[in-house]
């Protein structure tokens, strides 16, 4: 019998002392890892498909329509529509009853463009340039990314900050309830690499008379600026452009200072840099807020964090993996103190610690 068969019978020169674990003497493990793998980029790009036709949006909630109805709504062929229906069902983003389907609460919340919390912007452009994923075994070989998107702030990183924007301000608000930001006025906070400025927004909404210094590549203010302005909070922030590296900083002026989902792409000795320039700006029991999506220590445990460093050496110059015990670690030598972690959404960790008196 074959010892690739399901049971294959149990060799009879097995002793305890046989190279190996005993269990693969007899039974091999399942192929099913290896297969949730392969099919994993088909399930992303039905995904995008999925987004970018507008299947979502055309269900209104609590409502159910056949194939056909969908896709006379939105010019598409029934027929090949119907199989990218049913794999979202497999997904759980729809449901389907007797042939007809309907959102599922996680479509309604994060797939709808107007969803609470919508990430459907998100979804194809958080992985980074496709060219970069299929040039990684390059990229490993040769130490160093063919294609950063440093190269393209304007044309890649724009996108990528609008799409992160209602994720990461609600992040920043949920961390504001649980820091008791609405009980504290007049702060004066500095963004770094800020985006579209979520947290300096969130912030601002919550704490009376507080001022942002907002900071971002050239390419991106203009959008930090709109979206201030669209919260009605432009009058309160000071944009200044550059690369946070260099920029001028003041000296022991602010309250807090947020490094917002930045430290994973610029590696270890620019990070702790950039911490540094940080705990200078802060005055003496001002707070640094750093937010990343960490990796456990041992890098085997949490696989969203690993994952997200491997999405970082893909496609930047220096990023990569940024554990727990890196990250405390680099506040530790700035002498933060009352260091502790928050989760205030799923896998958005944010590291909060105060500087000594």
């Amino acid at each position: 019998m074959s010892i690739d068969s399901p049971y294959p019978e149990l060799k009879k020169t097995h002793t305890m002392a046989h190279t190996g674990r005993p269990w693969r003497d007899f039974k091999p493990p399942p192929s099913g890892p290896v297969w949730s793998v392969i099919t994993a980029g088909s399930v992303y790009w039905m995904l995008v498909a999925a987004i970018d036709l507008g299947i979502f949006d055309n269900l209104v909630p609590n409502s159910f329509k056949t194939s056909t109805e969908i896709a006379d709504d939105l010019g598409l062929s029934a027929e090949y529509l119907e199989h990218l229906l049913d794999c979202m069902v497999t997904l759980d983003f729809l449901d389907q009853v007797n042939g007809r389907y309907s959102l599922t609460e996680t479509a309604e919340r994060y797939l709808c463009k107007d969803g609470a919390a919508s990430m459907a912007s998100l979804v194809r452009v958080s992985p980074g340039p496709l060219e970069n994923w299929m040039n990684l075994a390059e990229t490993i070989r040769a130490g160093k990314v063919k294609n950063p998107i440093e190269t393209n702030i304007a044309g890649i990183y724009g996108p990528l900050v609008t799409a992160t924007f209602p994720t990461q301000h609600r992040v920043a608000t949920r961390l504001g309830f649980l820091l008791g930001w609405q009980r504290k006025s007049s702060l004066h906070v500095l963004d770094l690499g800020a985006g579209c400025a979520p947290w300096s927004i969130a912030l601002m909404e919550q704490a009376e008379g507080s001022t942002a210094t907002i900071n971002d590549f050239p390419d991106i203010i203009p959008l930090a600026e709109a979206m201030v302005q669209k919260k009605g909070l432009f009058q309160r922030s000071i944009f200044r452009a550059g690369n946070f590296h260099d920029i001028e900083i003041e000296t022991g002026i602010y309250d807090i200072v947020f490094l917002g989902h930045i430290c994973r792409t610029e590696g270890e000795s620019l990070t702790q840099r950039l911490i540094e320039r940080a705990a200078n700006a802060l005055k003496p029991g001002g707070q640094i807020i750093v937010a990343d999506y960490y990796a456990d220590n041992e890098k085997k445990l949490n696989a969203f964090g690993v994952h997200m460093g491997m999405t970082m050496l893909a496609n930047t110059v220096n990023g990569g993996t940024v554990t727990f015990e890196q990250m405390y670690g680099h506040l530790a030598k700035q002498n933060f103190e009352r260091v502790r972690v928050l989760e205030p959404i799923g896998y958005n960790m944010v590291f909060i610690g105060s500087k000594s008196s």
